[in-house]
This record gives structure tokens, C-alpha cells and sequence, in this order.
């Protein structure tokens, strides 16, 4: 069987450098004429063998000599939003991806998003430690492989990287994964491999061809095996385009796609039946975002290609759902059939209390939901699509009962005004991003700071322990009220709280004021010393000087306290509260538990 070109996925938080990698193979400046310098657009790139051999010329030996796949097909997205597009049934679209990590900043919080999803996917990759140019004292050599350019660098400059890269391979090890540099590695199916690069200067891009070039022949060899069959593909992007329409940037990865063949694309409603017109596809080392001379239209295309489909009836189609080519003499309702299970299976629409979520496509909205779920965040509803008032009103429903997961999370799409007004009047929290990680961590820490703020509402509310000793020589009134000068031992005591006797548990009275220096007090708290006046004892009769006296802790009280609150309290306290329990299990065994 012919084996085709892995399709490649380049990943990596913000500003790592991972457009100007592929340029520097590319030779093509799309990142010069790009807004703000990231990727906007999704994009794939072919690099034909050829241009690989002229690449890893020197470093062939590393891959036993020979280039056996075809070229390299290399999707170029922004950060991992697009890699969540390139989804399939079980996994990913793509074959091998390069994170790309910033040398001098190690881990950064979407390095470890893109890990996740990676893991999630099941898709191998290998590292990029980019921008060795910026570390202090090194010298560039440009276009020089990496090990070459390492020999020439001083001694101290050389353990600075070392130092950096150690990090690097300290982080991968505490997330369950073997790394090392590329060239200490005898295993590279068990360790993840880490090359130096800079992409500003070229240096290491060689040995980052050559590296990947040996991993997809050695160990994804049977993976890339294709068939002659009708194609199979993922639409990475739905786009209009002057003088054609509506236009699918689609990657096929299996079979064989033809021009007029009948093919099937989940959309919004249904899935879409539909008849290519056209197959447009870049020229070689070209992008399809931004081709300079347009594209070229084909009769057809074998995996793994990057194409654009010209078809009528596109409205609706969307992005990361499956697109399938149609066998002559099938019907078109099997794939639809297929494509409606898979999409289904993303979206996600229960009645349990959770939040809403809306997404700009398919792979957002499921690499979003398998993020919430591994933090353990219940989900009502999950679409592609715009906000609407009846999103607003899902999360109204649930947040009569959950308070904290009655919010609407919206990710790349627009809130319509009527949503918003909605929101507004109802009071239902909205929240906006279009960085995956962001969307997810500003939630997050919204649901942490209502809890925390919960509890402490929670914590306030309840009656907490007090221990204090009536003063020997401070009797001030013996009765009605009586008027003691007591030590608070632990804890606290207010106005209003009953106090208990520690030998037997029976009631004395409720404090009815607390005064120091004949000033009124809303609580006195440990260590103070304080006269207190208590509304029905008699002193020398109910209570005397040195008796111990607790707070009347409710029972509900002090199951809350023990179960919940425990770590809220002083270590007094704490002894204070299990002393009172104690006490009052002498009277009724099993009391607050």
C-alpha cells in the first residue's frame, strides 16, 4: 500500500515562534504581512520531498539514509485552536505535531493545554525549544544545524542552555513523560524528543526536519498507509471567497477525492449532501491562506492533502465536523448517518445543572467540554453557534438551583443583543475569550472566588466556640443580670450567645452586653479580659469565681464546624469546640455527627 505524507501540526502558547519556523522551511514571509505577528487563519503547507532531501541533506544519516514519505503535509494553526479542528473519530487528524516552546520561558499555561489535548488526542509529538538566539552570550551561526553551532558556543553559555533544556525535561517528567534532547535519545517511541532551535536564525531547523522525517517512517509507517477508496477529510475552516462563495479549507487524510464527487459535511441543522464543482489546491511550498499567484483547480487529490472545495449549498457546514466522499452506487444517507453520530456525539444537550456553552466550531467546542470535564464542571448544554436569549434562559433554569453553573461560556462567537439584554435583566454571568485556556481558567477562578466568598458567608453565619473563666475578685452584681469580670481562654463571645457549664453542660444564661473600660463591645475575642453581664444566674449559687463556661454551640453548628470549617479555626479554638462536643456527648452519645 502507498503510505502519504503525515499531516503535521505546529502548537504552542503565544508568541513562541511557531509561524516563523515553518517560514524558515518555507522561505516565504507570511508572518511579516500577518496582523500583530500570530496566526489568524488556518493554513496547510506542502513540503515536497525534494525540498526535504535539500533541507536534511547532511542529517540523512539520522533517518538511515533515506526520505521514504512522499513530503510533509504542515497545517500551520493558531496555538491549538485549530489542532482541536483537526479532529476525527478517536483521535486526531493529524499524525505528529511540534510543540513549540519558548527556551527562555520554559512552560507557559497553554503548554500545558496543548499537552492535555495532545494526550487526549493521542497524538505524538516533539519538542521545539525555540529561540535559542536570546539566550545571553550566544553566538549565531545562521542556518547551522543545532549540534554544530552547541560547539561553538563558550562554556557557560552552552551550561545556560543545558540548564534551561534540564528544566524543560524536569516539567515533562513531573507530567508523566520521558524527554530528553534529541541526540542522547536511543528510544524515541518512549521519549519525547527536544530540539534546540531558533527560528529566527535557522539554527536546529535541519535537525528538526530530519528528526520528524524519522519518527513518521519509523514508528507511523502502518498509520500512513492510505487507501484508494473515496476520501476522507475534516473541515478545518468555512470561508468566503470573492467570486466562488461560500469555500471549505478541508484536510483529506484517507483515499481518493474527485472532482464532481458527491460528498457529505456535517453542518448546524444536518448534515450537508452536496457536488464538488471545483478542488482548489496551493501550488507546492505555497499557503493556502495566503497563496500569492491564488490556487490552481485539480481533477483530484490523494491523501493527505490541504485543499479548498468549491460546492453549492455550504451554508451551515461546519468547522472540525467530518466530510466523507460518497462511493458510486451508495447512498448518501449511510455517511449522513455517520455524520450525524459523530457530531451528536460532541454536542451535548441534557437537563442536568450545568453550564451552557457556545463555541465558534466543532473542535473548540470539544476540546472546551473535555477541559471542563476533567474539571469536573456538569454541562447542560453544548453548541456551535452564537448566543441566543434561549442560552440565557437554559442558564437562568439552572441558576434557581446551582447558582455557580448558571453562566453561559462563549467561545469565539458573538452574543446576540436580545441574549445580552436578557442577561442583564436576569443577571446571568456571560463570559467572553477567545483563548481556550482563558475562557476555561476565567471561569474557574470566578466558581473559586464565589465558593470561597459562599463559605466565608456560610463560616460568618455560624455560632463559633468561645471558653472563658470568671475572674476571682470580679464579681460586680450578683444577680439580675449578674455582672462578671471574665478571661476569654479561646474563641469568641457576643452578645446574645448562651453559656454552658463545663462540668455538667447546663445552661446559665444569655450574655446580654459585653464592656471594657465601661465601653460596649460587639465581641471580645482570646486573651481579652472583659466584664460581661448575664441575664439569669445568681453568682455564688448558678456560677462562681473560676468556673468555666462555653459558648452554647448549636448542633447543626458544630457538625458544620468539624466537617467543613475545621481548618478556619485557631488551634484553640478547634480544642475548644472538641472539648464542648465532648461534653455534650456525655449527655447525648452520638451529639454532631
Amino acid at each position: 500500500m502507498p503510505i502519504r505524507q503525515p499531516i503535521v501540526c505546529v502548537l504552542g502558547h503565544v508568541d513562541t515562534g511557531k509561524t516563523l519556523i515553518l517560514d524558515k522551511i518555507r522561505k516565504t514571509s507570511v508572518q511579516a504581512r500577518e496582523a500583530g505577528g500570530i496566526t489568524q487563519h488556518i493554513g496547510a503547507s506542502f513540503f515536497p520531498v525534494d525540498t526535504l532531501k535539500q533541507l536534511c541533506g547532511p542529517l540523512l544519516f539520522m533517518v538511515k539514509g533515506e526520505i521514504e514519505i512522499p513530503g510533509l503535509l504542515v497545517v500551520d494553526t493558531p496555538g491549538h485552536e485549530a489542532f482541536t479542528n483537526l479532529r476525527k473519530r478517536g483521535g486526531s487528524v493529524a499524525d505528529i505535531a511540534i510543540l513549540v516552546i519558548d527556551v527562555l520561558r520554559g512552560f507557559e499555561p497553554q503548554t500545558y493545554e496543548c499537552i492535555e489535548i495532545l494526550k487526549t488526542r493521542k497524538t505524538p509529538f516533539l519538542v521545539a525549544a525555540n529561540k535559542i538566539d536570546r539566550i545571553p552570550g550566544w553566538n549565531s551561526y545562521p542556518d547551522t544545524p543545532f549540534l554544530k553551532t552547541y560547539k561553538m558556543q563558550d562554556r557557560y553559555v552552552k551550561q545556560d542552555l543545558d540548564n534551561r533544556i534540564y528544566d524543560i525535561i524536569g516539567v515533562f517528567s513531573r507530567l508523566g513523560f520521558r524527554a530528553d534532547r534529541f541526540d542522547s535519545i536511543k528510544d524515541f517511541t518512549k521519549t519525547v524528543a527536544i530540539v534546540p532551535t531558533s527560528a529566527k536564525t535557522g539554527e536546529g531547523v535541519t535537525e528538526l526536519l530530519a528528526v520528524l522525517v524519522g519518527l513518521t517512517q519509523q514508528y507511523l509507517k502502518k498509520r500512513l498507509q492510505t487507501t484508494e477508496g473515496p476520501a476522507k477529510g475534516t473541515v478545518l475552516e468555512v470561508k468566503e471567497e470573492p467570486g466562488l462563495g461560500l469555500t471549505i479549507n478541508t484536510i483529506i487524510y484517507d483515499g481518493v477525492l474527485r472532482k464532481d464527487d458527491l460528498i457529505v459535511v456535517g453542518g448546524k441543522e444536518k448534515p450537508i449532501v452536496t457536488r464538488i464543482r471545483a478542488i482548489l489546491v496551493p501550488k507546492a511550498l505555497d499557503e493556502i491562506r495566503d497563496p500569492r499567484d491564488r490556487f490552481s483547480s485539480v481533477d483530484s487529490v490523494s491523501a493527505a492533502a490541504g485543499i479548498k472545495i468549491v460546492a453549492p449549498d455550504l451554508e451551515g457546514a461546519l468547522a472540525g465536523a467530518p466530510l466523507y466522499a460518497v462511493q458510486h452506487g451508495e447512498e448518501p444517507e449511510k455517511y449522513a448517518k455517520l455524520v450525524l453520530e459523530e457530531i451528536e456525539r460532541i454536542r451535548i444537550l441534557t437537563d442536568v445543572d450545568g453550564i451552557v456553552l457556545k463555541a465558534d466550531t466543532l473542535g473548540s467546542l470539544e476540546a472546551i467540554a473535555e477541559s471542563l470535564k476533567r474539571n469536573d464542571v456538569p454541562i447542560r448544554l453544548a453548541d456551535v453557534g452564537d448566543v441566543s436569549k434561549r442560552d440565557v434562559t437554559e442558564a437562568m433554569v439552572v441558576k434557581e438551583h446551582e447558582p455557580l453553573y448558571g453562566v453561559v461560556l462563549a467561545f469565539n462567537v458573538k452574543v446576540l443583543p436580545d441574549a445580552e439584554e436578557e442577561a442583564a435583566n436576569r443577571n446571568v454571568q456571560i463570559f467572553r475569550e477567545n483563548i481556550i485556556y482563558r475562557l476555561v481558567d476565567d471561569y474557574l477562578l470566578w466558581l473559586k472566588t464565589q465558593r470561597e466568598a459562599e463559605l466565608e458567608q456560610k463560616f460568618e453565619r455560624l455560632v463559633k466556640p468561645g471558653k472563658i473563666r470568671i475572674m476571682e475578685g470580679y464579681v460586680f452584681r450578683r444577680a439580675k443580670p449578674a455582672i462578671v469580670g471574665v478571661d476569654i481562654l479561646a474563641g469568641r463571645i457576643k452578645p446574645k450567645y448562651t453559656l454552658v457549664r463545663s462540668e455538667d453542660g447546663k445552661e446559665v444564661g444569655e450574655i446580654q452586653q459585653i464592656q471594657e473600660k465601661g465601653k460596649a463591645l460587639p465581641e471580645a475575642g482570646q486573651g481579652m479580659q472583659v466584664a460581661i453581664s448575664i441575664d439569669k444566674p445568681m453568682v455564688g449559687r448558678h456560677i462562681f469565681e473560676k468556673d468555666i463556661l462555653y459558648v452554647k454551640v448549636p448542633e447543626h453548628h458544630a457538625k458544620a464546624l468539624l466537617t467543613t470549617f475545621m481548618d478556619r479555626l485557631t488551634i484553640e479554638e478547634q480544642e475548644a469546640l472538641n472539648e464542648y462536643v465532648n461534653l455534650m456527648r456525655k449527655k447525648i452519645p452520638f451529639w454532631a455527627t
